[in-house]
């Protein structure tokens, strides 16, 4: 077909109609629309196109162009520093040779002259000399950059001994490693391997902004599935002091976790005695995640325990603010320590023989935790006592125990507490497990009323936990939406004795109960000021970092369950007699932390020592372990004091509250 033909042609096919399922025009085609020719293709692309296939054609012809261009610039370059020598070579023969030795030292092709064979065979000999060189060049580099992958796969082996091992990657990661690095801060040699099935540098590096200088503490990440034996052996949990299994971020993925500790014991062996800290959401599985750790390991209840710390802090203002100090490793914390080495004491006495530690239990020889003895109770050289210090070498024992101040001192019962009224906005899975431990820490004919968004089943599900409680606490329900303004401005604020907010249950692990719970938080602080009230908020969070955010009181109880059982398994990792102490400490009944007016211990307006309160507490069966001031003073964080020296004298006001650890 003649050039006028194929130019008709291919206008009467881009001017034709396109019917649905014809293709579009290609870029080319639509620049020349329908009635313009088109444009034949310039000298310069058809080179580039030419080029293109010569170099899709493989390696050879990527060599080839290579050496193209390399004698492009070594030979006329060669060819200038000969002809610009002033001890050139007359004749252009020699010159050509001096170009080509210059040719040969720079592409390393020997450069030898004389006759054709003779060159010919100094090339072949530089070539293979050149392949030879290149490929071990690049089998090395090849092993070197597979090892460098291999190590931000984070594949290789932690070869460490009495370190401690993190499974799995949850709101608690950043809370348990950071605890660990500052338990570690006085050790010469610590290590924590970290294993979780993301990217080793991406660990790393979020762990680098959230925990900031690990100081002595080697931090070390590795890649795998935590339910794969062979990929736990990357963290040699055999050799290790402590292992941690991380709760997951939803309750459904707790059967996860069974399968994560079965991995661990055929990791570690049967008869490992490595200890085990592990931690479910769903009381469902726990059962199953103690069978599977082993007997040895200690499993906690997410869910549980987020509930006893809601209930008791609900009917306790500053309450959280407590267990934040004696939780971290920041302050002072719980330690076990050897008992003084002389006759008998009675444990009342000893409570004023630490000047800067406080006594709140004993361990018996057989191993069996007390705490708050009766103060008539005999201390022996062989028990163990378990005290509140800044560190497990500050505790001194004086010769004697401290003084007090018996005319400051108050004496006789302190009134009962009166029933109590409380809101609860919102509702999830541990709304129930809140309202079953409320009922046990309020007075009978206290009543909880309960606002949140749902139908029938809701409803249903409070009157059944109400139902439980009904004994002292009576629960009712008003179905509502707590993020509305409409719903908050209806609460009759003013004559509530404390505020519950809760987020609703994590949907995915991109999703933030927070987002609704801070909305529910600005209606109630702009309900504050416009009743001109102030209420007792305690707030359930997910995450910490959205603490800063709210807008509420300072001082203000927040309990966030990630970091609450990320400091937990932390102390308990670093002290593993505090297990049975923090059971006992968050449980309904028996010991437990309460927050009760100074007036019940020292007359309002005096001046008196710690000691002195001590002492008054301790005739009451309590052990007073700090205060809070209502006006905290430039050195009270928060107004919160605990583990003060026992000579420590202040004036007690009427609205000062004394921390003690007692029954009831």
């Amino acid at each position: 077909m003649r050039d006028q033909d194929r130019r008709r042609a291919a206008r009467v096919r881009v001017g034709r109609p396109r019917g649905p399922h014809d293709a579009p025009p290609d870029a080319a085609e639509a620049a020349t629309g329908p009635d313009r020719p088109l444009r034949p293709a310039r000298p310069v692309e058809r080179a580039r196109y030419w080029f293109d296939n010569t170099l899709a054609r493989g390696i050879a012809a990527l060599i080839g162009w290579l050496a193209v261009a390399c004698l492009a610039v070594v030979v006329p370059v060669s060819a200038l520093l000969v002809w610009t020598d002033d001890q050139a070579p007359d004749t252009l023969w020699e010159k050509a040779e001096a170009v080509w030795r210059n040719v040969g030292q720079t592409l390393r092709l020997g450069g030898e002259v004389g006759s054709p064979l003779r060159v010919a065979l100094s090339v072949l000999l530089a070539l293979v000399a050149l392949f030879y060189v290149s490929t071990i060049v690049s089998l090395i580099t090849t092993a070197i950059t597979e090892e460098i992958i291999a190590l931000r796969r984070g594949h290789s082996t932690v070869l460490e001994d009495g370190h401690t091992v993190v499974l799995g990657w949850a709101d608690q990661t950043f809370t348990v490693v950071a605890e660990l690095v500052a338990a570690n801060a006085n050790q010469p040699k610590a290590a924590v391997a970290v294993l979780a099935d993301l990217d080793k540098t991406e660990m790393e590096e979020e762990l680098r902004a959230e925990v900031g200088d690990a100081g002595r503490t080697r931090i070390v990440c590795r890649n795998g599935r935590t339910t794969d034996p062979a990929a736990l052996a990357r963290v040699s949990p055999a050799t290790a002091d402590v292992v941690l299994v991380l709760p997951p971020d939803r309750p459904e993925e707790d059967a996860g976790i069974v399968k994560n500790l079965l991995a661990l014991r055929t990791a570690v062996g049967d008869g490992s005695r490595v200890r085990i800290v592990a931690a479910v959401r769903d009381a469902r599985y726990r059962l199953a995640a103690a069978l599977a750790a082993g007997p040895h390991a200690v499993v906690l209840e997410v869910d549980d325990v987020t509930a006893r710390l809601v209930a008791q802090c609900a009917r306790q203002p500053g309450l959280s603010l407590v267990y934040e100090e004696l939780l971290s490793f920041a302050g002072d914390e719980f330690y076990v320590l050897d008992a003084p080495r002389r006759a008998d004491i009675a444990f009342g006495e000893l409570l004023r023989t630490c000047a800067t530690s406080t006594v709140v239990g004993v361990v018996r020889a057989d191993g069996t935790p007390h705490l708050n003895p009766p103060a008539a109770s005999l201390v022996r050289p062989a028990d163990r006592l378990i005290v509140i210090a800044r560190d497990d070498d500050t505790t001194v024992f004086t010769e004697g125990p401290a003084p007090f101040d018996e005319s400051a001192m108050v004496t006789g019962p302190a009134a009962a507490a009166p029933p109590e009224r409380l809101l609860l906005l919102g509702w999830n899975r541990r709304a129930r497990h809140i309202v079953r431990h409320l009922a046990g820490h309020v007075a009978p004919g206290s009543l909880l009323h309960v606002v949140a968004e749902g139908g029938a089943c809701l409803a249903a599900e409070v009157r059944a936990a109400g139902a439980a409680a009904a004994s002292t606490l009576s629960v009712t329900f008003g179905p509502g939406d707590p993020t509305l303004p409409g719903t908050v401005s209806d609460l009759d604020l003013a004559s509530q004795d404390g505020v519950v907010v809760l987020g609703p249950d994590r949907e995915s692990p991109d999703a933030s109960p927070d987002d609704r719970t801070l909305v529910t938080l600005l209606l109630l602080r702009d309900q504050e000021r416009t009743a001109r009230t102030a209420v007792h908020v305690v707030t359930e969070m997910t995450d910490d970092r959205n603490r800063v955010l709210a807008p509420v009181q300072a001082g203000a109880d927040f309990i966030v369950s990630g970091k609450l059982i990320g400091l937990l398994m932390a102390q308990i990792s670093q002290n593993w007699r505090l297990a049975g102490l923090f059971e006992e400490l968050l449980a309904p009944y028996g010991n437990t932390i309460h927050l009760r007016p100074a007036a019940h211990y020292v007359a309002p307006g005096r001046w008196a020592s710690f000691a002195t309160v001590v002492e008054s507490a301790s005739r009451r069966g309590e052990c007073a372990i700090g205060y809070r001031s209502r006006d905290p003073g430039p050195g009270e964080d928060r107004g919160v004091r605990v583990n003060p020296a026992k000579d420590e004298v202040r004036r007690w006001n009427a609205d000062d509250d004394v921390i003690v650890l007692a029954t009831g």
